[in-house]
């Protein structure tokens, strides 16, 4: 490597070196300004601050007599309380218990054991012998 590739190597390496202190420079710059900015801040909300208007000025204090009352087109009208449109609900009694639900009839249970048998959920002798015990045999 001849003179002009050393000079080259020892500017790029200063270069880098410049730039990497000015960065640190920098942000150690950024975090003592902003410890400096906090502690000043802190210090200001230490101070007891003085009310800025500790009483209205006389000119606000009472309107004038002609303001004292709004003018007839402004005021609210006056309603009178509506009729009352509907009557309390009577007391109504408690209805009658639900009647108990119907047993099924003796047609109705063989019925459902026949769809039972015919979706194969029983075979012919369960079908059979439920039939059986319904018809009392």
């Amino acid at each position: 490597m001849g003179l002009l590739g050393m000079m080259a190597r020892t500017a790029v390496v200063a270069g880098t070196a410049t730039a990497v202190s000015g960065r640190v420079a920098r942000r150690q710059q950024a975090k003592y300004q902003q410890k400096a900015d906090a502690a000043a801040y802190n210090e200001q909300d230490a101070e007891p601050q003085e009310p800025q208007y500790q009483q209205a000025p006389p000119q606000y204090q009472q309107a004038p007599p002609q303001y004292q009352q709004a003018p007839p087109q402004y005021q609210q009208p006056q309603y009178q309380p509506a009729p009352p449109q509907y009557q309390a609900p009577p007391q109504y009694q408690e209805a009658p218990p639900a009647p108990a639900a119907a047993e099924p009839t003796l047609v109705e249970e063989i019925q459902k054991l026949s769809t039972l048998k015919n979706q194969g959920i029983l075979s012919e002798e369960e079908f059979t012998a439920a039939k059986s015990k319904l018809l009392g045999i």
